[in-house]
């Protein structure tokens, strides 16, 4: 089960990162429009919110394995589809994995905390560290995959980006595989009542979490979808830059790996939330006006500071929760909501660019949604649980 976990988490952000370094080829060869581009790197956080709050009643319907197994193909085809070179094809395959990992995101915290009760932070660490592993594969190796198919087909149309993104669509296929043979028996459903949780969006514990996690992936956003487009900006080529945001994923993986250490060394997580988002806001600020000559060591910060936030964002979800029960709507609280909120990130982060042409603006930004996001980490690190309650109710076919 771990193992399945971690691999289906591999293909969690490969279609997102994969687009950075090739964002420029892609509004070139496509005609995209720069409000084009900015909505496109804005898909995957608004799929997210919208999407992520169905996860539950698809849950409830299929039970919480065939509902992987079901998303699991829908990214698989979502992913392939990016093959075609039309930037309305283009949409519509992310959208349909963003959709699929959107829902995907919600119930990954909810299995974590019914099958690894005693094991919250290692297992999220451990699927944190595989989602970033994925997610620098992609950076780093899309814009060079271009590169090779574009020699070997004589790609003279500019097109070899198409499938250097549809190629990611083969992890998710071999997760879909493996996934499959995590399923139970069908009728191990059956009989059982439906536990209802009442009172979670009137706790402000509850919204506490989730305006961290908003926050935060506002942040994350902006780093996968702008942050190589500004490093080409400043002279960096489309390979240099996927493989800075390549090596700044890599780090986040090893933090997630080390942080769940730390995190059963402390009473709770205030400090650690606080010092995470610090160090992100010195490190983009680096990452945009630091030598480029320097640019690896503030690349690995940035990493190890953003690494850390996101997997504590997502461990608060299951520390901050009673049972698995609780844990799988507040993740999709925090998810529906948060994601919502972090889809405002690269959008605003896009329409500072081109109105101001100057990097100033969007640092002004990233800064601001540091302190805001270390607020509110601090407020959702408490060593407490959400305020609400439990009910049983029959289940009906």
């Amino acid at each position: 089960m771990a193992a399945s976990l971690v691999l289906i988490a591999f293909s969690l952000r490969t279609p997102i990162t994969s687009v950075g370094p090739i964002l420029i080829d892609a509004v070139r060869a496509t005609h995209l429009t720069p409000a084009g581009a900015s909505m496109l790197t804005t898909l995957p956080s608004l799929c997210f919110g919208l999407f992520g709050p169905l996860a539950p009643m698809l849950s409830r319907r299929l039970g919480s394995e065939r509902a992987l197994l079901v998303l699991l193909v829908l990214v698989t085809a979502g992913i392939a589809l990016r093959v075609v070179p039309s930037w309305q094809i283009l949409y519509v395959g992310q959208v349909i994995a963003c959709f699929s990992i959107g829902l995907m995101n919600v119930l990954l915290p909810g299995i974590v905390k019914r099958d690894f009760p005693d094991h919250v932070a290692l297992m999220t660490g451990l699927y944190s560290a595989s989602m970033a592993v994925g997610a620098a594969t992609a950076a780093g190796a899309t814009a060079p995959v271009a590169n090779a198919i574009a020699r070997v087909l004589g790609d003279t149309g500019g097109n070899a980006w198409a499938w250097a993104l549809a190629l990611w669509a083969l992890p998710a296929a071999l997760a879909f595989l493996m996934w499959l043979g995590q399923l139970p028996p069908v009728e191990s459903h059956a009989g059982r009542g439906n536990r209802v949780v009442r009172g979670l969006w009137r706790d402000p514990l509850a919204w506490q979490v989730t305006l961290f996690m908003g926050s935060q992936s506002s942040l994350a956003y902006i780093v996968f979808g702008w942050l190589p487009t500004v490093w080409r900006m400043r002279g960096m080529s489309a390979v240099d830059a996927g493989l800075m945001l390549s090596l700044s994923v890599i780090a986040q993986a090893a933090a997630s790996l080390m942080l769940p250490f730390l995190i059963s060394r402390v009473r709770d997580q205030r400090v650690v939330n606080v010092v995470a988002l610090t160090l992100t806001a010195v490190s983009l600020v680096g990452c945009f006006f630091a030598p480029l000559s320097t640019m690896w060591g503030w690349t690995l910060l940035l990493g190890v500071a953003q690494g850390s936030s996101f997997m504590l964002a997502l461990t608060v979800i299951g520390l901050r929760s009673t049972d698995s029960h609780v844990a799988a709507q507040l993740s999709s609280m925090v998810q529906g909501v948060g994601y919502l909120l972090a889809s405002t990130g690269p959008f605003i982060a896009g329409t500072l660019l081109r109105a101001t042409g100057s990097l100033v603006s969007l640092a002004v930004l990233c800064v601001a949604l540091c302190a805001i996001s270390a607020g509110f980490g601090y407020a959702a690190g408490r060593r407490e649980h959400v305020n609400v309650q439990l009910h049983t109710e029959a289940r009906t076919r």
